[in-house]
């Protein structure tokens, strides 16, 4: 498959959001790059699909500024570009929460790493010995697409709505270990930085999220695909474009 799909966030201070947006329009035009990238005072998010060459020279310009030089895009692969065309946008937050006290710029939530979340699941309990809980912090169409086995999820038709869900639902997760999950990790860190907050111990957010998951450990104690923002639909397992049927 000839076409390259990047997604990516890194939450960061940004406070040149207009010339950013303009050197990143001349940038992808000039790569041909389709997608679409999210900029906010909080951070950056950024979806991008070209051939591995155009891909690569905007990742290497990307991190020739100090703020991106450290991020890590998750891949996969499709036969065309998912995208219909290439927008830049400008944003109050990069995921919506409306929870404004919650600033992951200032410091990222505790993660646990693809490898040790299947290892945790296998043996059935953290390296502490803790039971550990699945938490899906994604909408209700997108679990519908496939989840994790024995998740708890909340039906949201958006993720404004998971403050008030969590908080209902705190005493599920005493003496456990939680591990908020999401499609790349962006919205599962607001999560895991919010629980945390009002109070419930031993969180972590699954780092890279599913998609990072489906790259490092595959399908393992997963059902179903997963559900992206583009033309794809979901991937499955193995990143590959989920058939119907």
């Amino acid at each position: 498959m000839p076409i390259l799909n990047i997604s990516a966030y890194k939450f960061v201070g940004l406070d040149d959001l207009a010339s950013l947006r303009a050197r990143m329009v001349e940038r992808c035009d000039a790569l041909a790059l389709k997608g679409t990238i999210l900029l906010a005072p909080e951070g950056i998010n950024l979806f991008l699909a070209a051939p591995r060459e155009a891909i690569d020279a905007f990742v290497a310009w990307l991190r020739e500024d100090p703020r991106f030089a450290d991020i890590v895009p998750k891949e996969s692969w499709s036969e065309s570009a998912p995208f219909g065309r290439m927008r830049v946008r400008l944003k109050k937050e990069i995921i919506t929460m409306h929870a404004p006290a919650i600033r992951p710029e200032n410091g990222r939530a505790p993660h646990v790493l693809p490898v040790d979340l299947r290892r945790w699941l296998d043996q059935g309990h953290d390296d502490d010995g803790r039971p550990v809980v699945l938490l899906d912090t994604r909408n209700d169409y997108e679990v519908a697409a496939g989840t994790f086995q024995e998740t708890v999820e909340y039906g949201l038709s958006s993720f404004t709505q998971f403050p008030a869900a969590v908080a209902a639902d705190r005493d599920r997760f005493d003496g456990k270990t939680v591990v908020s999950f999401c499609t790349g990790g962006i919205r599962c860190e607001k999560a895991a930085i919010h629980m945390r907050e009002i109070g419930i111990d031993h969180v972590y957010q699954l780092e890279g999220g599913i998609l990072k998951y489906f790259e490092e450990v595959g399908g393992a104690h997963w059902r179903g695909d997963c559900f992206v923002f583009d033309d794809r639909g979901s991937v499955d397992p193995a990143l590959a474009p989920a058939r119907a049927g």
